[in-house]
């Protein structure tokens, strides 16, 4: 069964900051960084449920899993849900970032 992967604004956004960041840096690496996390994304449109659930699951009313991307100090973790036959990309984050929390559900 094929999937269909989409991200969410939030995470382009935070792709593209990683990007950025890593351009500023070497755009060779910029470059190959992107092209392979494009490579782990669509990876996710075969099996998606074979990554292990995010630690940020057991705060959510829905399942959130997570991808892990990158080597030694250069992982990035990316959290989705699988909706029907769409998996959502909610966020790509640098596995050093703090786990993220769920909405004050008073607000909104």
């Amino acid at each position: 069964m094929a999937y269909l992967v989409e991200l969410s604004r939030e995470a382009e956004t935070e792709v593209l900051e990683a990007f950025v960041w890593k351009g500023e840096r070497s755009m060779e690496q910029a470059n190959r960084w992107y092209n392979g996390l494009m490579d782990a994304l669509n990876s996710l449109e075969e099996h998606p449920k074979r990554c292990a659930l995010a630690p940020e699951d057991t705060t959510f009313r829905e399942e959130i899993r997570q991808l892990l991307y990158g080597k030694g100090r250069d992982v990035y973790r990316i959290l989705f849900t699988v909706r029907g036959v769409v998996v959502s990309i909610l966020h790509v984050r640098h596995a050093a970032q703090k786990p993220l929390a769920p909405p004050d559900e008073g607000s909104g």
